[in-house]
């Protein structure tokens, strides 16, 4: 996954049920692996569709005293103004993408793949999506903001992804990311990009995780984004 780490994991994958015609990329939170994310796309899981859900390289993270664990890229604060991990966020970044053309060379283009994730993983998404150069079906962000989000123009990006579909999820009662922050993300998502394609859905009660409700509004974006074309 990561440049100086050869020894990365391979990601977990739940294979398509048939040849696989789609692909969703699902990036995990801080400290988690792939496994536990692989096992929920399984519970949703379309026949056509490939769901890879990578795992992070361990690093020490600022955010919990230097502390070696897997991750993105550094955390240095949770506040607003906390500073950013600038070149770790932009070097994640370029892994995705990586991956991404790896879809690509293995038959699926890339307009059939949708990027998600959920908390860093979500923000690393979201942020991906927006940089690229290729053109993606869609972004799943659950329990997330945007990263290096004064890089950003203000008014509409130009880029391939200048329309593209963004469901994004958060709990109404996330002590870790404030449902503040999705909020405000979803504000900066709608100047940037058409802002009829950006959907915003909040649960009542739930924390900083996932629920059943929140996975079948998953379900529902991929199918709707991804749907078999044989």
């Amino acid at each position: 996954m990561c440049g100086n780490n050869m020894s990365a994991p391979l990601p977990a994958i739940v294979p398509a049920a048939r040849k696989a015609t789609a692909a969703v990329i699902f990036l995990h939170g801080l400290g988690d692996t792939g496994h536990g994310w692989s096992e929920a796309l399984a519970g949703i899981k379309s026949p056509h569709v490939k769901y890879i859900c990578p795992h992070a390289p361990v690093m020490p993270v600022s955010l919990n005293m230097n502390m070696a664990m897997p991750s993105w890229f550094d955390i240095i604060g949770l506040s607003p103004d906390s500073q950013e991990d600038e070149a770790g966020i932009k070097q994640a970044a370029e892994n995705v993408k990586a991956l991404i053309d790896q879809e690509v060379k293995n038959g699926i283009p890339s307009n059939r793949i949708i990027l998600g994730g959920f908390s860093q993983g979500g923000a690393l998404s979201l942020y991906t999506a927006l940089t690229t150069h290729q053109k993606l079906a869609g972004v799943v962000a659950l329990s997330c903001w945007l990263p290096l989000r004064a890089s950003f123009p203000q008014g509409p990006i130009s880029g391939v992804n200048k329309d593209i579909a963004v469901l994004q999820c958060h709990g109404d009662c996330d002590p870790l990311v404030p449902l503040m922050f999705g909020s405000l993300t979803v504000e900066k998502l709608k100047s940037m990009i058409n802002p009829a394609n950006v959907t915003f859905r909040t649960y009542s009660g739930m924390m900083h995780s996932s629920c059943i409700e929140e996975m079948m509004d998953v379900k529902q974006f991929i199918d709707k984004h991804l749907p078999p074309i044989d």
